[in-house]
């Protein structure tokens, strides 16, 4: 198909942070009100070349920035991806008919992700590791990243050195690396079969090296220590490549907001509880009943609960909230639910919540689309969203993430009015 070469300007940034303009043309790394030039095929501007750039418009510090798909966005000010970002939240509401007051955003500073999940492949020089190219799935081997930890950043030769040993011509690595109290955890997925050799050469390979555990498909090959991580008043023994907050100043952020929406609450249920990002801290102060579908994060919460003083009994539950949410009976036992679901948000669960009446919920969510699909059905059964608070993990992404506080009929329990 013959390329056609358009000068257009954009309106807007779709959801993966592209410029869209009448058409419409999708226009990557573009801002809104620029003029931008370039062949369009199949309704994409591929190489654009901005004519009229915004004020908005900054220097990307990354020197991959142009072609990294890790971050869309190092071309838009700070300022510009807040307003941005808490936009997205309110456009979502307001497509459900939903009314709050956001209370603002928090973002990570750079450097600070301390979980990411690179590609590595194996060359005929070597290996290439990386985040995957901007819509391709070709990698763009990484120099540097102002993104992850430099603890993290500091392993990328480590990486390289096992998909070197460990991986297939043909195949890519899945690295899962994520900074805990002890060192990296490093959760290896995608490579050969582990057979005694490559277990014996991995294993020497990370020693000394700064990991403190390496799994290859599932399975332990070296620990070094404990893969602990401190949340709140404990030290949680996680298994490998545990689900955890993308940034630890994100973290803070949301357990202060979870903590302070349910100040004076006696008997909580953390429902998507993970390995107990709020459930401990909040122990300190509640009875928790701490809810997941993984076994596995249940039973490290539950080990670092034990190991911690001076905290409000935690019981564990390991089911399936998509399946076999709590009913009202159940969640009539609570005078405050965390609710922190996956991206597809918690639908069958909020129902069970909204004929509850729970007194306070304070929901996390990573989408704001289902987030406000779930906060309607909650508005529709008398809750009113006391606040909303933004967190901005994903520097120079449109991923968006926020805390809201909801209570029956706009009461002020557990939460503070704006």
């Amino acid at each position: 198909m013959s390329a056609d070469v358009r000068t257009v300007t954009i309106e807007r940034l779709g959801h993966r942070g592209e410029g869209i303009a009448p058409g419409p043309v999708f226009v990557p790394r573009a801002l809104p009100g620029e003029v931008v030039r370039g062949a369009v095929v199949d309704g994409r501007m591929t190489d654009p070349r901005i004519v009229t750039p915004v004020a908005d418009r900054v220097r990307p510090p990354c020197r991959h920035a142009k072609a990294c798909g890790g971050c869309a966005l190092q071309h838009a000010s700070d300022d510009f991806l807040a307003r941005w970002k808490e936009g997205v939240v309110e456009r979502a509401l307001e497509a459900q008919g939903v009314r709050a007051r956001i209370r603002g955003i928090t973002t990570s500073p750079p450097r600070s992700r301390h979980r990411a999940v690179l590609a590595a492949r194996r060359t005929r020089a070597g290996a290439q590791v990386g985040f995957h190219g901007l819509r391709s799935g070709s990698i763009v081997e990484m120099e540097e990243c102002h993104l992850i930890h430099p603890d993290l950043a500091g392993l990328l030769g480590l990486v390289r050195e096992m998909a070197v040993l460990g991986a297939s011509r043909r195949g890519e690595l899945s690295v899962a690396m994520t900074l805990l109290d002890d060192g990296v955890d490093i959760a290896v997925l995608g490579g050969k079969a582990l057979d005694q050799g490559l277990f014996s050469e991995l294993a020497g390979l990370v020693r000394g090296r700064g990991a403190v555990r390496l799994s290859w498909a599932g399975e332990v090959v070296a620990a070094f220590g404990p893969a602990r991580l401190t949340l709140g008043p404990a030290r949680v023994p996680l298994p490998p490549g545990a689900f955890l907050q993308a940034t630890r100043e994100g973290e803070e952020v949301l357990v202060r907001a979870v903590t302070e929406a349910l100040r004076g609450a006696r008997k909580v249920a953390d429902l998507f509880a993970g390995a107990g990002t709020f459930a401990l801290p909040l122990s300190r102060y509640a009875a928790i009943h701490a809810v997941e579908g993984d076994a596995g994060l249940l039973e490290a919460l539950k080990a670092g609960w034990r190991r911690a003083q001076g905290l409000k009994p935690v019981t564990i539950d390991a089911r399936d909230l998509f399946r076999r949410p709590l009913l009202p009976d159940e969640l009539g036992r609570y005078d405050g639910l965390v609710l922190d679901p996956p991206r597809a948000g918690a639908e069958a669960q909020v129902a069970e919540i909204a004929r509850a009446r729970v007194p306070v919920v304070t929901m996390v969510s990573c989408n704001p689309v289902t987030f406000a699909r779930d906060a309607r059905m909650l508005s529709d059964a008398g809750y009113r969203i006391d606040w909303i608070r933004v967190v901005d993990q994903f520097r120079w992404s449109p991923h968006v993430e926020l805390v809201a506080c909801l209570t029956p009929g706009g009461s002020q329990v557990g939460g503070t009015r704006l």
